[in-house]
């Protein structure tokens, strides 16, 4: 849980960043586009449990 803390708060910092420094945010600017890489990652969660990364 830590790790989870920890990655937000590094994120959220660096998102505040970018915008003061008026660069282009590396991630989707919309919550479908984050939505999609959490699916894409849970996919990925489930097929490892399925045994398909083996």
């Amino acid at each position: 849980m830590r790790d989870v803390i920890l990655a937000t708060g590094t994120g959220f910092i660096i998102g505040m960043l970018f915008i003061r420094l008026k660069l282009p945010l590396p991630a989707p600017p919309t919550l479908a586009g984050v939505m999609g890489i959490v699916g894409m990652f849970a996919g990925y969660l489930v097929a490892l449990r399925l045994g398909w990364g083996k």
